[in-house]
């Protein structure tokens, strides 16, 4: 048995090629409906099986037809980044190596690039160098693991080992959040037991920023107590940031946890135009972020981020006899992850990092904001068209003739033109177009193509 099949492999290498060269030009939404793919490849599933090279050939055709070019750049709809040529080859070897990178012991080389990247994160980052660092799926389990280091950090400081007597035997932890927090905080409070009926929510303001006086009045209204309290950096439809430094205030003074969700707008903190929005964000205790949304490596990579690394760890690690849990200095992964076995995600963050260098970073976050000022400048040159939010970051909203209506199908009729892919959102009660800029290609000209055709749709 051969452990590579050249032919093969260059084959995949072609077609990946194919598709990558093609992206920029390309019909963004997809070209095939479900029925026609199932008929393409739902085939009798064989005693014997296929040669290899017809089953490549089958996926990539109907990847082909059926894939949405969100690799591309006028892909605007959520934030979904492409991958940068560096993060998608790395990744290419990521699968190649296919390690195990729970302990240091399964696999040295996803140990040590996790912790040079961990390093470059935080100081690209400008967070607490002490930081714990975990590599995830996505901003979801970011947000999971820096919540349930929370709910161990602020129990632990009245003495409660809530991994050990669990929440039914612990006090109650008051947890506070904006009115518009993102869905995936609601998921992580369900997960970690606390539930949908224990959050307090605290009011948002006409750009869906949590009101730091708001957050006063709720605070002061709660009993005395452990204390999570969970910001915004990035709200998911205009890009708007929760007044951070106020909010730390408060945390302060309660004795409170503060958790940031920061998605995409932690970034803003790599640039130097940007991070004003991020005023006062290295005063929180764990912030979430995602590499695959403006670092631009390929799915999946979230990135965890736990000020008191020890909660970190202890909420995540475990012990067994047949774990060979690092000794010395080296570092054993799963212990800042909810995952043991998993793919060496960090390695393709490694590559970006390094590729792009601190300078690069920022030019590619303030193009992303660059290119969606641009979008919402041509677009409010039309009397039909109306901006709902202050474009400050990389998001837009839009409303057509003030009709949901016509907004609705308007975003319908662009996603189906095809020059670019976006969504439609609810936002105050009103149908909106939502505009997301994060691919590093997007140029001046894909912003005006897909501008133009978007008015063309109206």
């Amino acid at each position: 048995m051969n452990i590579a099949d050249p032919d093969l492999m260059d084959r995949v290498h072609r077609h990946a090629l194919d598709f990558l060269l093609a992206l920029p030009d390309r019909h963004v939404g997809a070209r095939a409906t479900r029925d026609e793919m199932l008929q393409a490849l739902r085939v009798p599933l064989r005693e014997d099986g296929e040669a290899s090279s017809v089953v490549i050939d089958d996926l990539a055709a109907q990847g082909e037809r059926g894939a949405i070019a969100s690799a591309g750049p006028r892909y605007f709809g959520f934030v979904i980044g492409g991958s940068l040529p560096v993060s998608l080859a790395a990744d290419w070897l990521v699968s190649t190596w296919d390690q195990n990178p729970g302990i240091y012991a399964t696999s040295p080389i996803s140990s040590v690039i996790e912790e040079i990247a961990s390093v470059w994160l935080l100081d690209t980052l400008d967070l607490p160098r002490e930081s714990g660092v975990g590599f995830v799926t996505g901003c979801q389990m970011a947000n999971f693991t820096g919540l349930a280091s929370a709910r161990n950090g602020v129990l632990r400081r009245i003495g409660v080992n809530v991994e050990e007597v669990g929440l039914a035997d612990a006090p109650r932890v008051n947890v506070i959040v904006g009115a518009e927090a993102h869905v995936t905080i609601h998921t992580s409070m369900r997960m970690l037991g606390f539930g949908m009926r224990a959050l307090h929510q605290v009011a948002t303001d006409e750009q869906g920023r949590m009101r730091a006086d708001d957050l006063a009045r709720v605070v002061k209204s709660l009993p005395e107590g452990p204390t999570i309290i969970v910001a915004q950096a990035g709200n998911v439809n205009t890009g708007a940031f929760d007044p951070i430094r106020d909010i730390a205030t408060i945390a302060h003074e309660r004795n409170a946890w503060l958790h940031v969700d920061g998605a995409f707008g932690l970034w803003a903190r790599a640039s130097r135009h940007h991070a004003h929005l991020a005023d006062g964000i290295e005063l929180a205790d764990s912030w979430a972020t995602d590499a695959h949304k403006w670092l631009n490596v390929p799915y999946d990579c979230g990135i965890a981020i736990v000020k008191d690394a020890a909660s970190q760890r202890t909420a995540m690690s475990v012990r067994a006899e047949y774990i060979e849990h690092s000794a010395g200095v080296e570092r054993d992964n799963f212990e800042y992850t909810p995952e043991f076995s998993r793919r060496a995600r960090g390695i393709p963050v490694y590559a970006a990092l390094r590729a792009l260098g601190k300078r690069g970073i920022e030019t590619m976050i303030d193009n992303g904001c660059a290119r969606a000022r641009q979008m919402a400048e041509i677009l409010s040159a039309d009397a039909r068209v109306k901006i709902l939010n202050d474009v400050v970051l990389n998001q837009v909203l839009v409303r057509f003739g003030d009709s949901d209506e016509l907004t609705r199908d308007v975003v319908t009729r662009v996603q189906r033109e095809g020059t670019c892919w976006l969504g439609g959102t609810t936002w105050h009660g009103m149908a909106a177009m939502r505009i997301s800029v994060s691919h590093w290609g997007t140029s001046e000209e894909d912003a005006e193509r897909s501008a133009e055709a978007i008015l063309r749709c109206v």
